[in-house]
């Protein structure tokens, strides 16, 4: 893929993460929202108990906290499901609805309660009203259009009501709604903006990490792990198998008469000679495996849980693959390969190795483009 193409495919990766991420921030922010819209319709109707009528209150409270718990046991799902499948695709959908109802029943039932002329419980729900609408702006702070239909089903039915009336005081509290709500969807673009600049900076410098980390273990050339990064992951291997009493191969790989091609044909025929075997060792192992380039034409390889037997068939494929190479003019490429085994004997990874190298030696020794397997 070309350099555009792939930089594209990266920020399409980015896009989705901060997708995914808002959804995350969505649901840990706006637990508490729930039970805090019940507890304040249960708050409002006992100030005004004297004032309400009762059986309205009691269809109001049962609506309310049927949605609550449609609420609640989607939020236990999503808890409950694996990181895996909380994505927007199947999540963003369900809350709309249940966000959509809950908030609906509340402002119509708000609306439904309010007295016509009781001046002081009308300033009551409206205050709560604006309250609720203040919770809607940090609970959904991360979807800019989730806070304003939640502000605008909570608030709009008792504030198109008040403007309505004959009353100034009841004009002017609705006007006061009108100003509030303009000022809180100015507030929800910026929360939302600077949420999502956030969100994708964070992901971005993630990216940038895991490309740095990884342009630092990798050899340029072949695209195997480079010498360190290999002698790292190597230990990790070693360690994990010796505790584990688990079989542990080395294998070591030197091509044939290198120096001959890269003085015959040029240091770039060289180079595309090396990018082939980077390909061919990365197709032929296994990915617990551990590979890398050690340095010039030579190459290592360790395989975990592999007795000496497989592992020397293993390399002889290898040694086979290799000769059917063809670089340019270079007709042919060959390599000579030691392998050796972990055993009692062995002090560390450097003995394995150095046994595993030695066999690389009698392998060159005996004409080279064959496996040696360490005495």
């Amino acid at each position: 893929m070309d350099g555009p193409g792939l930089r594209y495919e990266q920020q399409d990766v980015i896009v989705k993460l901060v997708r995914t991420d808002r959804l995350h921030q969505l649901f840990r922010q706006s637990v508490s929202a729930v039970v805090g819209s019940f507890l304040a319709v249960l708050m409002l109707c006992w100030l005004c108990w004297e004032r309400f009528d009762h059986t309205v209150i009691t269809w109001w409270i049962a609506a309310l906290a049927a949605s609550s718990l449609l609420r609640i046991s989607m939020f236990i799902a999503y808890f409950r499901s694996p990181d895996s499948e909380r994505t927007p695709q199947r999540w963003e959908r369900t809350y709309w609805v249940t966000l959509v109802l809950s908030a609906g029943i509340w402002g119509v039932g708000a609306l439904v309660v309010v007295p016509a002329h009781d001046l002081l419980a009308q300033a009551l729900v409206m205050l709560f009203c604006v309250g609720m609408s203040v919770s809607a702006v940090s609970c959904y702070s991360a979807y800019r259009y989730m806070t304003m239909a939640s502000i605008s089903l909570v608030l709009f039915p008792c504030t198109i009501w008040l403007l309505f009336q004959p009353s100034t005081l009841q004009l002017g509290m609705g006007v006061a709604a009108l100003v509030f709500a303009s000022f809180a969807f100015s507030a929800t673009r910026s929360v939302a903006d600077a949420l999502e600049t956030a969100f994708r900076l964070t992901r971005e410098m993630e990216h940038a990490h895991r490309l740095s980390t990884h342009a630092a273990q990798t050899d340029e050339l072949t695209g195997l792990k480079n010498r360190r990064a290999f002698f790292q992951q190597a230990q990790q291997l070693y360690s994990h198998c010796k505790h584990n009493r688990l079989p542990l191969c080395a294998v070591m790989l030197d091509m044939d008469h290198f120096k001959h091609i890269n003085d015959t044909y040029g240091h770039q025929v060289g180079d595309q000679v090396l990018r082939q075997m980077g390909m061919v060792i990365s197709r032929s192992f296994r990915e617990n495996d551990v590979h890398g380039r050690l340095g010039g034409e030579e190459f290592a390889v360790l395989l975990p849980d592999t007795s000496i037997e497989v592992a020397q068939n293993i390399a002889e494929a290898l040694i086979q693959s290799i000769a059917g190479l063809m670089t340019g003019p270079v007709n042919r490429i060959s390599a000579s390969v030691g392998v050796a085994s972990m055993n009692a004997g062995d002090n560390d990874l450097h003995s394995l190795m150095n046994n595993a190298d030695k066999a690389l030696y009698r392998a060159k020794a005996r004409g080279r483009n064959q496996v040696a397997v360490s005495e």
